[in-house]
């Protein structure tokens, strides 16, 4: 059995207390709020926190409410399975509804936090493996080694962005409230990620993650398919979000946008897809134009369950089933 090692809590009584603490403790400290997935990853020794601020219990992370703007907001420590079955999301963001359910199984969903599955750990079949496996292996470059064993002439990081919820939120064109030392900001969800294994997140290290808000999706659609080997507890090995915008069912298509995850490192946003789209009817020629374009863009390595092949190749299945979707 896995243990964690021993760590100390120091709890905050407000996000802005959290954001000290973490600049005051600096590496030694990690965020926590459901635990999902920091908990394992400390058993398995990949993160070694000595000290842990949980967040999960702070009003300014809490909670789901239309703004007088119009926008959805969704608190970051508001759980998947809340985030799930949420008239309002349901209503106003279906795409994330769907995702925050097919994350994990139902235990976990009641756990996690959809903040915790944006800021995902990237995952690799070379680095989510048990202290004494990779010991005996040798380290990678993202924990403790200087090589990537996807690619070993690589010099970077290829550990895959396996979060359920990045695609549609960058889909959707959501936008994340964070607070850090220097106050709180307001960044698109495409910008958050970066294409970098070891340091996916663009954010600085004691930023903490308030919540997202979702633009008004009027005249909207958009949904999301995730494959995986099992139809739960699986992360995804691939996940396609699809985002278009009509005036009517039948008018052209006038905004699209095609994010693929558990691609590469962070969720790739497709704009040839969404060329194929804009101007045009959402008709099976031009979708099947969109998922040709996908498929040419997706490039996977050899780094989860699933051959890179294959998921390249059901790439173009899954858009084009997104898009009929959409369509239908």
């Amino acid at each position: 059995m896995l243990r964690l090692p021993p760590f100390e809590f120091c709890v905050p009584t407000s996000a802005a207390e959290a954001v000290a603490l973490k600049a005051e403790l600096g590496e030694s400290a990690s965020y926590v709020a459901g635990g999902t997935d920091l908990f394992p990853n400390m058993k398995r020794r990949q993160q070694e926190p000595t000290r842990l601020i949980p967040v999960g219990a702070l009003p300014e992370l809490r909670g789901i409410r239309r703004l007088p703007s119009g926008e959805l907001f969704v608190g970051a420590s508001e759980t998947l399975a809340q985030v799930a079955a949420s008239p309002l999301v349901k209503e106003h963001a279906p795409a994330l509804a769907r995702a925050a359910g097919l994350v994990a199984s139902p235990l976990l969903r009641n756990m996690g936090t959809v903040g915790g599955n944006l800021c995902l750990d990237t995952r690799c079949n070379y680095y989510d493996q048990s202290y004494e496996w990779r010991q005996a292996l040798g380290f990678c470059m993202k924990k403790e080694g200087e090589i990537c064993w996807v690619a070993p002439s690589s010099p970077r990081c290829w550990a895959t962005s396996s979060s359920d919820t990045a695609p549609v939120a960058v889909a959707l064109g959501a936008e994340l409230d964070l607070l850090g030392p220097d106050g709180e900001t307001r960044i698109p969800a495409a910008g958050f990620y970066a294409d970098d294994g070891m340091r996916p997140f663009t954010k600085h290290p004691d930023a903490l993650l308030l919540g997202l808000r979702v633009p008004s999706q009027a005249g909207a659609q958009a949904t999301y398919l995730k494959v995986a080997p099992r139809g739960s507890i699986d992360f995804p090995v691939l996940g396609v979000a699809a985002y278009v915008k009509r005036i009517a069912q039948d008018a052209p298509v006038t905004e699209a946008r095609i994010v693929l995850g558990a691609i590469t490192s962070y969720p790739l946003l497709i704009p040839a897809a969404a060329a194929a789209l804009v101007g045009k009817p959402l008709s099976p020629e031009t979708i099947a134009q969109a998922a040709q374009a996908a498929a040419l863009a997706a490039r996977p390595l050899e780094n989860l369950d699933e051959p890179a092949s294959w998921r390249k190749n059901v790439t173009q299945v899954h858009v084009r089933r997104a898009l009929e979707a959409l369509g239908a």
